[in-house]
């Protein structure tokens, strides 16, 4: 999944930059601002998709162009640019007087960021995540250092490491009803509870057991494993029974969400070896993936808050797992989703959904029995589902 946190910040940095320029200079007129994708370019005209909709800009001989570099989002670093430099899919920030109908938009200055710049930066992040991120749960924070311990899952086992905020850290956290990092909100160590999965950016110690983080992403997250009962490929909606609270749960499945079929072999390996009856490393262990391409490419891999943080771990693994949709489902599946946390349990939004799952589920019900006899499916773990991504 393609990272945007590097765009979203540059367009915010851009706005924050206009607010500054109108709040410092006194003008007759307060000039209007949109943003949006490229659709189509004309002599005379560029088509934005807004988060309003369309919006027609239109070009005159007196409109300027700038370019802004999405590594240095500042309009004081915008540099000249031509109309002919504007491609569809490109990203544009235009100023100017909309019309009454708000639906066309004289340009006085068009500031473009290009689709190759962004997915230049987008590729940079994505490898500075592979090679300088860690990601895992939240075991413990102590408030008198601000050190938070983290279990980190490999493929056949877990370690703990010891995360030391750098002095100038950012925190963000995912909103209770929302896996959209564009959503996320400034957050501060205090706001971190034991059970989160945490993704960290910064430096590792020679040894592995600790990690000082310069950038820390953090969110309260479930999974639920169930039955699926119906499917609606239109809605683009699934109804599961939760094998632990024997209700139903509506699953709904966005456009970010991610739809992975865990290979049979593979997962009676992997559930074999959580329930001891392979010994990892041993003959038969489940291996990970070749070491390769990270997240399936520069610029083009999913960056999820569960698993391990280098190559070859488990989210690799996750991305070389083939792709579904709803429509491959069917009644009687059953089927693993992680999702956000929320006040309602009755409908969640899917970060990731896991089919071919079976084998995980029935070692978790295979385990030793609490009191009352009660089945103990809250045991359930599953490589590759934990958390949620950086879309």
């Amino acid at each position: 999944m393609r990272n945007k946190l590097g765009l979203l910040l540059s367009i915010a940095m851009l706005f924050g930059t206009f607010s500054v320029i109108s709040a410092q200079t006194p003008v007759a007129v307060k000039l209007s601002l949109a943003s949006g994708d490229v659709v189509s370019i004309d002599a005379g005209k560029i088509v934005l998709n807004t988060k309003d909709g369309g919006l027609d800009v239109m070009l005159s001989d007196k409109t300027e162009y700038k370019r802004v570099s999405p590594d240095n989002p500042s309009l004081k670093t915008a540099v000249a640019a031509a109309f002919s430099e504007i491609a569809s899919g490109d990203k544009l920030i235009v100023t100017g007087l909309f019309s009454d109908d708000k639906k066309t938009l004289p340009a006085r200055a068009v500031y473009l960021m290009t689709k190759a710049d962004i997915a230049q930066k987008q590729s940079k992040e994505s490898e500075q995540w592979k090679t300088r991120g860690i990601s895992g749960r939240v075991s413990k924070i102590d408030p008198q250092t601000n050190q938070i311990s983290i279990e980190v899952r490999g493929l056949a086992n877990t370690t703990t490491v010891v995360l030391t905020p750098k002095a100038d850290a950012k925190f963000r956290r995912y909103a209770a009803d929302s896996v959209s990092y564009s959503k996320a909100k400034e957050s501060s160590v205090s706001d971190i509870q034991a059970g989160d999965m945490l993704r960290a950016l910064g430096d590792k110690s020679a040894d592995g057991a600790s990690f000082a983080a310069e950038e820390i992403v953090t969110g309260a997250f479930q999974t639920v494993a169930g039955t699926v009962k119906t499917v609606d490929v239109a809605k683009n909606e699934i109804v599961i029974t939760d094998l632990q609270t024997k209700k139903d749960v509506t699953v709904a499945l966005g456009s970010a969400s991610l739809l992975k079929r865990f290979p049979e072999e593979m997962a009676q390996r992997m559930a074999g070896m959580q329930a001891g009856g392979m010994r990892p490393g041993g003959a038969g262990a489940a291996a990970g993936p070749p070491a390769g391409r990270p997240n399936g490419g520069a610029g083009g891999g999913r960056q999820g808050m569960g698993g391990g943080q280098r190559a070859g771990g488990i989210d690799d693994m996750l991305d070389r797992f083939p792709n579904i949709t709803a429509a491959d489902l069917k009644a009687g599946d059953m089927i693993a989703v992680s999702s956000s946390k929320s006040g309602n349990a009755d409908r969640i939004t899917a970060i990731k959904l896991l089919a071919g799952v079976e084998p995980f589920i029935r070692a978790a019900q295979a385990a030793p029995a609490g009191r009352g006899g009660a089945q103990r499916t809250q045991s359930l773990s599953i490589p590759g589902l934990d958390g949620g991504d950086l879309p």
